[in-house]
């Protein structure tokens, strides 16, 4: 069976999210963000996903991550590549680059963590040592690699709260407990993806220095390094998809 490559969309980055809207039912969680829609990259269906909904108005701590993900399932995703827009906290990247982080913290709360809430009767305990999957990380780096494109093998995301961004002393504490990037939203994202069996990966677009370690205030920041990050990922899901469709 082929497969069925999906992406969530996240913030500044809703373009992605375009094509044929399909049939997107209710979940047992509930309604997703948005409808799922179908598109073409480099010959490659994918079904797209606005994950802050359309338009851009779910914070993250609100996203029904689990009828998200639940949707896609039933729409045949079987891999799902998830654009996430970052704060970078240590030295591997800068402003306006990109890369894949291999692991992650998790600093939320109050979010519905997992599929397995009592009411079907199964649980399941998964294995998360490897939160992002190796076979589709490894996929998009060869990708990367073999077209020039400079995208960074690796790092733990620290998922935060939001919606606010973090304090100068908070991220000075992420950096103490191993973070390299910090975002809001790849939890309970990735962990869901395991339980429903389907393969994710993080596409980290670093859009701004987190606190206290630019020299510009982070809007600023944001604004003078989206597009950098963005034209990067567009031409890594281009020749991703094109090396699927090949």
């Amino acid at each position: 069976m082929p497969e069925q490559y999906a992406m969530i969309i996240g913030s500044g980055f809703e373009e992605f999210a375009t094509g044929s809207e399909l049939q997107t039912g209710e979940t047992r969680f509930g309604s997703p963000s948005a409808a799922l829609r179908s598109t073409d990259i480099a010959g490659t269906p994918v079904i797209t996903l606005a994950r802050h909904g359309e338009p851009h108005c779910i914070p993250p701590h609100a996203i029904n991550y689990r009828a998200n993900l639940a949707a896609l399932k039933s729409a045949g995703a079987t891999s799902v590549i998830a654009l996430c827009t970052v704060g970078v906290v240590s030295a591997i990247r800068e402003s306006g680059e990109i890369g894949l982080p291999d692991q992650v913290l998790d600093f939320t709360w109050g979010r519905e963590h997992s599929i397995f809430d009592g009411s079907d009767g199964q649980l399941q305990h998964i294995d998360f040592t490897e939160p992002f999957s190796v076979g589709l990380r490894a996929q998009l780096l060869h990708v990367a690699r073999s077209a020039a494109i400079d995208c960074y093998d690796g790092g733990v995301y620290a998922t935060t709260q939001g919606p606010r961004l973090e304090s100068a002393a908070e991220v000075d504490r992420l950096e103490r407990v191993g973070a390299d990037y910090v975002g809001m939203t790849a939890m309970p994202e990735a962990a869901l993806a395991r339980e429903l069996g389907m393969e994710y990966a993080c596409l980290a677009l670093v859009v701004n220095r987190a606190a206290g370690r630019g020299d510009t205030p982070i809007h600023d920041d944001v604004e003078a390094s989206t597009e950098s990050a963005r034209s990067l990922t567009e031409s890594l899901l281009h020749a991703f998809f094109e090396s699927i469709g090949a």
